[in-house]
Formats: structure tokens, sequence, C-alpha cells
């Protein structure tokens, strides 16, 4: 049977499917895809990359802080480069398309033009960042603040669930902790930072599109609500004389749902919820619960955490239950940047494709680069919308539609600053 021309090139879906596969078998746990930052798997992780990369016709390095970094030459040596790049760190019992496909699919553009001979009025560089999901240390975006310049080395004190420290484990891993700041980027050179990624939700499927154009990553703010009320014996206290936290929670919860819906790109979830004492036969009389809520829009999701904070307050006076806030987490939304955007919906367009413009309601490296550079995010379709989930899936025609239209954009990149 003769081979297609579409399974002879490195963009073919089967190819980068199969590849993902090679890479998803690299796990600490048999039948579960979990590769941790800075472990044993991360080690045969990026040699693996680093493979994939010199076949494509790049020079390799591993940075200061385990990042692995493919760099295809422009038409000249020493050109300033785009950067492509996502992470190769997964959670636990994770997706094998999350974070691998954009590294994956960056490496077949490369190998793509080094097969046609091309070289560019600038370099391309493929970055697979070791730590995204912050699954071991607990601090995410490890890998792309660090070449962003916005790594904190206070970060090299943290801990994992074993007691081993960040530094040490870079110490392990055979990297210098004392040069962490080596891994930053000047930013005069880089022109861009651009990466594909699955959407890890339903819209695309929905609006029956291959791919989307990112136009923001969403600001977050996560709190903790503590509620104090009473505990007492559930058969003994009347109803009307209760001052039960659970209850009160309760209300608090279909609050904050009310307060989130009906707004466009506004989400509020709350993911966990603990009551205390806990027994059966006891009125709770201790509850604390999450929120998290996030919006593509700052003031929106500000304004909202106000009306949510206000809106508990006054369900905790209206029970007789005392409450408290902490903010854990507080991060603004991110844009991408219009022009970018705009080539990559020309780069869709010339490849047949209608790719319609949609936030990103998660994180990305894509947020922490932003510290560096301009940004732009191509979102790839999954199934059902499923991700950080072994049930995550794609298309091999989807994956060589993403591949294609970053294979267009790159190819036709106008920067923003003149090149020299």
């Amino acid at each position: 049977m003769p081979v297609s021309p579409s399974s002879q090139s490195p963009l073919s879906g089967p190819a980068l499917l199969e590849r993902i596969d090679a890479l998803a078998a690299i796990s600490a746990e048999e039948g579960r895809l979990s590769r941790l930052y800075l472990t044993p798997e991360h080690r045969r992780a990026n040699d693996l990359v680093a493979q994939w990369m010199r076949a494509a016709g790049m020079a390799v390095r591993e940075d200061a802080v385990g990042n692995i970094i493919g760099r295809y030459e422009g038409d000249r040596p020493g050109l300033p480069a785009l950067l492509i790049g996502s992470h190769l760190d997964t959670v636990r019992d994770a997706g094998r398309y999350d974070g691998m496909l954009g590294v994956l699919s960056g490496i077949a553009v490369v190998a793509d033009l080094n097969a046609r001979g091309r070289r560019l009025p600038f370099a391309v560089e493929v970055i697979g960042f070791g730590d995204e999901e912050g699954t071991r240390f607990q601090s995410t975006l490890i890998g792309s603040r660090a070449i962003a310049g916005t790594f904190d080395p206070a970060v090299l004190e943290t801990r994992d669930a074993a007691g081993t420290r960040l530094a040490d484990a870079m110490t392990a891993f055979g990297l210098d902790p004392a040069a962490w700041a080596t891994a930053a980027y000047e930013p005069q050179a880089v022109l861009a930072y651009v990466e594909l990624h699955i959407e890890q939700g339903p819209v695309l499927e929905a609006l029956g599109r291959p791919v989307g154009v990112v136009t923001a990553i969403a600001g977050a703010t996560r709190l903790a609500v503590t509620v104090e009320g009473m505990a007492g014996h559930a058969g003994t206290v009347p109803m009307t004389l209760r001052r039960d936290a659970l209850a009160a929670s309760a209300e608090m919860i279909l609050a904050v749902e009310q307060l989130c819906s009906g707004q466009e790109r506004l989400v509020g979830t709350v993911g966990r919820i603990e009551a205390s004492p806990g027994a059966t036969n006891v009125i709770p009389g201790k509850v604390r619960f999450t929120i998290d809520l996030r919006a593509d829009r700052d003031p929106l999701r500000l304004e909202r955490v106000g009306a949510v904070r206000a809106r508990l307050e006054s369900i905790a006076d209206a029970r007789g239950v005392a409450i408290g806030f902490e903010t854990l987490h507080e991060s603004p939304a991110v844009a991408c940047h219009p022009a970018l955007m705009a080539q990559f919906a020309a780069a869709a367009t010339a490849e047949g494709l209608d790719a319609p413009e949609l936030p990103s309601g998660a994180g990305h490296d894509a947020m922490a680069v932003a510290a560096l550079t301009d940004i732009a995010m191509l979102f790839v379709r999954c199934e059902r919308g499923i991700s950080h989930n072994p049930a995550e899936r794609i298309t091999a025609a989807d994956a060589e539609a993403g591949a294609r239209v970053l294979a267009r954009f790159v190819e036709n990149f106008q920067p923003a600053i003149s090149l020299p």
C-alpha cells in the first residue's frame, strides 16, 4: 500500500500520537501516568525528548532548573528566537496529552522545516518545561518562571511529601541549584512565546471545531472559608436554636454558585469541604471549604470576589455563625497578544479551519512567560473536555490539525519588532 503524504510528514497525526504514547509510557506507576519534577522519570523523559529534538535538527541543552531546550538556528546563527513550549511533568494518574502535545508538536514543526531545508529569519526554540503542575513541590510553573526571570529562590527550600528539599532534588538530578538564575532568557533574545495545548474543556467539541485561538488565561482567586457555629447533640437541640455550621455553609455554597452564574467567562467552584467534629449524631460546629473563582477579566473577578464575601457574611449574620476568609492564591489574568492571535487565526484559515476565540480557564506556562515576552496559545479539541484524567483523549486528525496550524504560524511569523 502506498504511503500517504500526510503519514510521511513529521506533522502527521498518527506520528504525533505514537510519540505521545512512547512518552506516556515513562511513569513512576505501573498502569498509571505519574511523572513528577526531578524524578528518574523526568530524567528519562528529558532524554527521550532530547533525542527527538536532535533528530529534528536542533542543538539541545538542559538548563539550570531541568527544562529541556532545543534550538533550530535561523538563516544565520545567533538570531532572536520564537519560543514554542509546554510541560513534560504530570499530575498523578494523569492524561497523556496535557503538556506533552505542545512539546511534541513544536518538535514536529521544526522537523518539518529541517526536512525541507528551510531556515527562517529568526531562530526557533522548543522548550519542554520540567515543572508546570507543581505536583511534587506544590509550587507551580517552576520551569517557566525560571526562563522568564521571575523564579523565587525561596522555593529552593520547599520540600516534597518525603521531606526532600527542592535544592537537594536538583543536585540529585545533576543540576546546580545555585545556578538557577542562568535559566533566565534575555528579553532581546526572544521574539514571542506560543503554546499549543489541549483545551481541557468542552467548548471546541460543542462548537465542532478542532482548534481555537486563546484570548486570555483567566485570573484566579482562591479562598479558604471557615464557618464556626456551635456543636451539639443531634437529638436534643431544637432546630430553631441551632447554630449549625454545615447548614450555614450549604447556603453559602449555593450562594457562590448563584453569584457566579449568568456571567460570561466567569466561573466559581467550591471544591473541598470539611465538617467537624464529623460524627453522625453531632451538629457540625465548624466547617472549612474552599472557593476557586476565575475570570479572564480582572475587574469582573475582583467584583465577584467582593460580592461573594459580602453575601457569605450576610448569611453568617443571619444564622448566628462566625465566618473568616483566607486568601490562598491570587493571580491576574494574562491576555494573549492581539497580533499573535490574528496570526494564529490566519494560519488556521489557510489550513481550511475556522478557529473560534475562547479564553483559558486553566493556568499554563504561557502565563509565566508573559513576564518575558508577548504570548499566544492555540487550543486543540479534546473529547468531552476531560483532562487531568486517564480518560483524556484527542484524535489523530485533531492532533495533525493543531500541528499544521502551528507550522503555518511559525513559517509565516511576523514579529512585533524589527529583525536584525
